[in-house]
């Protein structure tokens, strides 16, 4: 690669993606401004996935593995929801990312908020009347259907405070029998209170933990915690501080990606803290990291197609993004390193060629 102008680098992880995201980009804008975190859920991101189907959900997940690709990413833990379009819903995510040539480990995010008739519905689960709806065991049936077919992966759990307490007991056992972790949103708003206590009794070393913004210090919560950014800056939903998690039994640094533009974290080796209660393994997110906050992941253990990069091309987005404040305009990013001035550093030329990529200026994007 030296004599092409550019340089080999390890392939980063991204420990929480939402493919199924990359078209929101253009979306119209929601009836009315939405004016905290749950009403984001459900006037942008619960719309936008109960409208997907499995042609929508083939090309976003080529177009967010491309993207990722395009950024360093070799390999996805992705967490996914279309709650009309379950069935099969995860071989078409998982053939369209070995088509792309990033390797993915999936889950279908189960959810009991949209009862049987329908409606979106979440005072039930609240009060605790609620049952577990047909969705959250098509959901479960999904997982199971895939990982006993020889997909890698988890049992996917969208967040405690939209599911009853059978479907968190269902998921949490049929990880434990699938000899997997559940893959699920923590503490992420204000909504999600308690769900530390919910789960801490059903938790494993195997769990994988995102966002974990609100979440206590002292949690009795056993998994793998990841950080995501820049999802809780555009939702407003607060900062994790995740060096408080940092006297954990193991705690390592791995990378976060998502698409650079609608995503819930960042397709740019932006670091997360995650702290974690097990020895690695060969599946697990952050296996085999070197303790401390400057670590590089090693997995995966080995590059896949497109593992090698030229970083001296980078393109200039300046997509459009929602928040509480109503659509607008992000800052002009650029998915590989940018000199001052907007110029691209390592161009033939202008020298710095073979530079490692520098982590893109801070981008706000969509989150589920």
């Amino acid at each position: 690669m030296a004599e092409l102008g550019g340089a080999v680098t390890a392939g980063l992880v991204c420990a929480h993606h939402h493919l199924y995201s990359a078209l929101a980009r253009g979306m119209p804008a929601p009836p009315a401004t939405p004016t905290d975190f749950l009403s984001i859920l459900q006037q942008i991101w619960w719309r936008l996935d109960a409208a997907l189907d499995l042609d929508l959900i083939e090309w976003s997940a080529k177009l967010g593995a491309l993207e990722a690709l395009e950024c360093g990413t070799t390999a996805i833990i992705d967490h996914h929801e279309s709650p009309n379009a379950i069935e099969g819903s995860l071989d078409v995510i998982a053939a369209a990312c070995a088509e792309v040539g990033v390797r993915a480990l999936l889950c279908y995010g189960v959810t009991d908020r949209w009862r049987d008739d329908g409606r979106l519905d979440l005072d039930a689960i609240r009060n605790g009347t609620a049952l577990m709806t047909d969705g959250a065991r098509r959901g479960l049936a999904e997982n199971e259907r895939y990982l006993r077919a020889g997909g890698r992966g988890h049992v996917g759990v969208h967040a405690a405070f939209t599911c009853t307490d059978a479907t968190l007991e269902a998921a949490a056992g049929l990880a434990a029998e699938l000899g997997t972790g559940v893959h699920v949103h923590l503490h992420e708003g204000p909504d999600d209170a308690g769900a530390a206590d919910r789960l801490a009794p059903l938790s494993t070393d195997r769990w994988l933990l995102a966002h974990a913004v609100h979440l206590p210090d002292g949690h009795p919560i056993r998994g793998t915690i990841t950080h995501q950014p820049r999802s809780n800056l555009n939702n407003a939903v607060g900062y994790t501080r995740p060096a408080r998690f940092a006297g954990a039994p193991r705690w390592c640094s791995a990378p976060t990606a998502s698409a650079p533009t609608c995503s819930r974290s960042s397709a740019s080796p932006t670091w997360c803290t995650a702290a974690t209660t097990s020895p690695p393994g060969p599946t697990r997110p952050g296996a085999g990291c070197r303790p401390g906050p400057s670590s590089w992941p090693r997995w995966p253990a080995t590059a896949s197609r497109g593992a090698t990069h030229r970083w001296n091309r980078g393109t200039w987005r300046s997509p459009p993004a929602y928040g509480p404040g109503g659509w607008r305009s992000t800052r002009p990013s650029c998915s590989r390193t940018v000199g001052p001035a907007g110029r691209r550093r390592g161009d033939q030329g202008q020298g710095g060629r073979g530079r490692r990529p520098a982590v893109r200026p801070p981008l706000t994007g969509g989150s589920r």
